[in-house]
């Protein structure tokens, strides 16, 4: 019998048993990218993460209903409450585009990446500027709540007042509203509009200048950050669902503010388990461009930074992501992600030779039969445990060595049950492409729309180089196809490649 399902609930800092709001259904939210750049290693991390949960809840037999929003307005500029420009508007100011143009660009990029790192797409997909009406009717209903309040066209959210209404502000990330006064930037625009330093913006009157805009009962303005997730996740969860996950990097402001906002319109807390992944690291620190500290996906997959020997193919990169639990810090090296390709390439290899197999129709339940049983039961069990995939990676590679012994002659298939072998093949399958989402890379049948993907996110970044002018990262990634034998043809659809 398989153990009971237990996830580490960020509310209560423990592991609770999960029990679903509908039996049998769970609805998952997880907020999505900003999209005004390119998707970063860390988003790739917490979404592969998030996707393991999607596909063992369904393992488990649950219809999920997976919401994952794309942000495609509202985020500002250092996270500020207001005051400073909207980051999508930046980028398309910069660039000389509509607004949309640069959603559509970078979103197109980040559902490429989720492909090439066979992340699941979800259920629903919305996004903030399909939903502008809803947000201005949750504002509404925070402010007949009496938890908000207007100046000068914009619309704040009433932190004192909710704290001494519900007294939960502060319980997802532990922070108090006298910190937050010690913590609020005095170069913040408008911040003399708040009733408290704490007080958040639900809606913003826009700047003449800012380019993304709606009609309010308040203002010509735009939503706050925090309050697209708050709709739509009602929108399609209802106003009580079963998990929200996200970086841990959202527990605040974002995520506290979502409860907030919550409680202001519905009069309760909107999730009963919180999720949050940890941060990525490069070489044990975080990344930072301007350290020379920093890698974007494709150079990861290429090999085109000076911080790696070679490039890594996606599997790898998801084989080595998985290989630590979703709450720890991940740290990637060089060293680290070559001892994962061998990890990989054994992990698959067991698969082939296991797949292999056949039992001649003898034999009995000794030790080696309930050792196998033991450890497929083993990695079910930690995938029970909050997620565990580096615990039930180790019990697959125990199975290996059972594998590879059966093939050299070691141990003997008379030692188990031919209904066993069959439940080994069928488990180590399962685990391997449909709970931890792996492809073989090796493979014939989706190799080519993985390089495919690579290709057009290469092609698109040496397009930005030349666009801006930068000719030696536009030169070096000519360079690189040359020597791997890739030939590229630019034409007025766009550029093109082939093999030489």
């Amino acid at each position: 019998m398989m153990k009971e399902l237990q996830i580490h609930n960020s509310l209560t800092g423990k592991k609770e048993v999960f029990k679903p709001v509908n039996e049998g259904h769970v609805g998952l939210y997880v907020c999505g990218p900003t999209v005004y750049s390119d998707v970063h290693l860390g988003n790739c991390r917490s979404f592969v993460s998030f996707d393991v949960v999607y596909r063992y809840l369904m393992y488990l037999g649950y219809k999920v209903r997976y919401v994952r929003n794309i942000t495609d307005v509202g985020h500002l500029e250092g996270d500020a409450d207001s005051g400073e420009e909207d980051k999508i508007s930046k980028r398309a100011r910069l660039e000389q585009l509509e607004p949309m143009e640069i959603v559509q660009r970078y979103m197109n990029g980040f559902h490429e990446m989720m492909h090439i790192l066979n992340v699941l797409p979800p259920n629903i997909e919305p996004r903030a500027t399909g939903h502008i009406l809803e947000q201005i009717d949750m504002v509404q209903a925070i402010l007949g709540n009496g938890l908000a309040y207007e100046k000068n066209g914009s619309v704040y959210f009433d932190t004192v007042k909710f704290a001494e209404k519900y007294g939960v502000y502060g319980a997802l990330s532990g922070r108090k509203i006298e910190d937050l006064i010690a913590e609020s930037r005095d170069n913040l625009k408008n911040q003399e509009e708040k009733n408290h330093p704490s007080d958040f913006a639900i809606w913003i009157k826009a700047a003449p200048e800012h380019l993304m805009r709606w009609k309010s009962p308040w203002s010509v303005g735009f939503p706050g950050w925090h309050l697209e997730c708050s709709v739509m996740s009602t929108k399609y969860l209802g106003e009580t669902f079963d998990i929200h996950g996200g970086g841990s990097d959202l527990k605040f402001p974002h995520h506290e503010n979502e409860i907030a906002q919550n409680y202001g319109a519905c009069g309760h807390s909107p999730v009963n388990y919180w999720m949050h992944g940890n941060m990525l690291l490069l070489n044990g620190r975080k990344m930072s461009k301007s350290e020379g500290n920093s890698i974007m996906p494709p150079e990861l997959f290429l090999g085109n930074n000076p911080l790696l020997s070679r490039g890594y193919s996606p599997m790898v990169v998801r084989f080595f992501m998985l290989q630590t639990h979703y709450r720890s810090t991940l740290d990637l090296t060089d060293e680290a992600l070559q001892a994962a390709e061998k990890g990989y390439r054994r992990l698959m290899e067991g698969q082939k030779v296991l797949q292999g197999f056949t039992h001649s129709g003898e034999g009995q339940a000794g030790q080696l039969d309930k050792e196998i049983n033991d450890l497929m039961g083993q990695a079910f069990a930690d995938m029970c445990d909050d997620f565990n995939t580096p615990k039930a990676l180790a019990s697959l590679f125990e199975l290996v060595t059972i594998i590879n012994s059966l093939k050299g002659g070691q141990l003997s298939f008379n030692d188990l049950l031919p209904g066993t072998l069959e439940h080994l093949k069928k488990t180590f399958h399962d685990f391997i492409f449909e709970i931890f989402g792996l492809r073989d890379d090796a493979g014939d049948s989706s190799g080519r729309g993985v390089v495919d993907g690579l290709m057009n996110l290469i092609l698109d970044m040496r397009q930005k180089a030349r666009a801006n002018k930068d000719w030696p990262t536009s030169d070096k990634i000519r360079d690189v196809l040359k020597s791997l034998d890739i030939i590229v043809k630019d034409g007025k659809d766009g550029a093109t490649w082939s093999k030489e």
